[in-house]
């Protein structure tokens, strides 16, 4: 497949920018802290937030619609996400198609796909092409479905370059309330939990010609892709098997056919058991592309769970560790949503 991802952002607890995120996944840094909210037991949440400082401030037009802090919260990270990636770009780019992926925990409002991106054009300025747009709310793996169709579309010559990326902030009261109920939130009575976070993450794809014609040097390569659908998720009463992760992940090596095996997994593990399990039933099933030794990487331990930002998060972390040669490629990176969907991705290091 001749298509390279030309440029990636990400803002999270970890930090403003891929690179600050990059770093502290590396050393292994837990950026969490107690909030003034209480959970049922009367204890602080603690959560993985973005400091309010770092981010933009709200539009004066959005300020004046008075929108849902959540949704205003999430227009500002994906925002600072954007504009880190567009910050070493060259100016000329053309302005190109977004395929955004948003959270599938609601609050007392749920938002509304197409205004959001309404919303985020007169918040991030003109940075895409908001007519050929697409947000759909898909949690985890949103971001690396919305990156394989778009790869998917380059390769078929139908786009040169294509933006994709994922936002949600799980810092909500109503949130946090339906998912502590759920005891699914990490705490003094809860260890098969997870830690809140929010942040944004977005990806610039391009076809290899396309990059060389701007100037632009890649971060990697991708290789392949895949999806699947898990029939036995977390909020079905159906049995699990572990199709939906085995068989994006197996799509995913098909496609790319590695002479290598897989050296890095960069996996959306959150804390709960269950993503554990999940992960045992693909590896076995996909043995033989796994290199022994494979290596590991949960950065939820660094940033927190980031909803649909997080698969967004993975490629872009995956990314920037191949072209800086600290990650051995080729590398896989999946994400798993609460409900059905899984995605998986692989990168190579650019020839």
């Amino acid at each position: 497949m001749n298509v390279v991802i030309a440029a990636a952002g990400l803002v999270s607890a970890a930090g403003l920018s891929l690179a600050e995120n990059a770093a502290t996944a590396r050393a292994r840094l837990a950026c969490f802290r107690e909030i003034a909210w209480l959970d049922r037991r009367f204890e602080p949440f603690i959560v993985a937030g973005v400091p309010d400082d770092g981010l933009p401030p709200l539009s004066e037009a959005l300020a004046a619609a008075h929108l849902q802090s959540r949704e205003a919260r999430t227009l500002r990270l994906a925002h600072a996400a954007l504009a880190d990636l567009f910050a070493g770009l060259p100016p000329d780019l053309p302005a190109v198609p977004l395929l955004l992926g948003l959270s599938e925990h609601h609050t007392t409002q749920t938002v509304d796909p197409g205004r959001f991106l309404r919303n985020l054009a007169l918040q991030a300025g003109a940075c895409f092409e908001h007519a050929g747009s697409i947000a759909a709310p898909r949690g985890r793996a949103a971001g690396l479905m919305a990156l394989g169709r778009a790869a998917n579309c380059i390769a078929a010559g139908q786009a040169e370059f294509m933006l994709v990326g994922g936002v949600d902030s799980l810092i909500d009261l109503y949130v946090l309330g339906t998912l502590d109920r759920a005891e699914r939130i990490r705490g003094e009575t809860v260890s098969d939990g997870f830690t809140p976070g929010e942040g944004a993450a977005f990806l610039l794809l391009a076809s290899e010609a396309a990059a060389s014609k701007h100037g632009i040097r890649p971060l990697a390569r991708v290789a392949g892709s895949g999806n699947g659908t898990e029939a036995g998720h977390l909020y079905s009463d159906a049995p699990y098997l572990g199709d939906g992760l085995a068989a994006a992940v197996g799509a995913a090596l098909e496609a790319a056919s590695l002479g290598v095996p897989v050296q890095t997994t960069c996996c959306s593990f959150n804390g709960e058991r269950y993503w554990a399990r999940e992960f045992g039933v693909t590896r076995i099933r996909n043995a033989e592309h796994f290199a022994p030794d494979n290596r590991m990487e949960h950065p939820a331990e660094c940033f927190g769970d980031l909803g649909a930002a997080h698969g967004a998060a993975l490629a872009a972390l995956a990314a920037h560790g191949i072209a800086n040669g600290y990650m051995g490629g080729p590398v896989l990176a999946y994400a798993s949503s609460d409900k059905g969907d899984r995605a998986a991705l692989v990168l190579e290091r650019t020839s």
